[in-house]
């Protein structure tokens, strides 16, 4: 179950790259209220797919974070916002400190932080191409 769970969030979170990278087409101004609400969508969705994923990995046992140099361990609702709050401060900055990954969560940090990083050139770079063929 919570392999299935675990593919369906990464399927979410390519779709949604997938919809940065290759959108269908936009037909407003280059600054919109538009654009800036899929960008947004775009950035909640991947901190919320890899805050799920967080949260899968430590249901199924592996020691995903410590948070003040203890370990992060539970399956309620606080324990998803640490997650959620891990996810935010990887793909918005470097992170703070608090909360540090360990183990195999490592590579996930290190995925969403290039995501993160790659997403806003991305969208530049997507917006003055879709300028360009008008």
């Amino acid at each position: 179950m919570f392999y299935f769970l675990g593919i369906l969030v990464v399927l979410c979170i390519v779709m949604s790259l997938r919809t940065l990278f290759y959108p269908t087409s936009w037909r407003a101004k280059q600054l919109s209220f538009e654009r800036f609400l899929f960008l947004a969508f775009t950035y909640t969705n991947i901190m919320i797919g890899f805050g799920l994923l967080f949260l899968l990995l430590d249901m199924m046992g592996f020691q995903i974070a410590l948070h003040h140099g203890k370990l992060l361990e539970g399956h309620d609702f606080h324990t998803l916002l640490d997650y959620m709050y891990l996810s935010a401060v990887t793909l918005f900055s470097v992170g703070y400190g608090d909360i540090v990954p360990i183990g195999a969560a490592r590579i996930l940090i290190i995925i969403e932080a290039l995501i993160g990083y790659t997403i806003p050139a991305a969208f530049v770079v997507r917006s003055a191409f879709d300028s360009e063929r008008k």
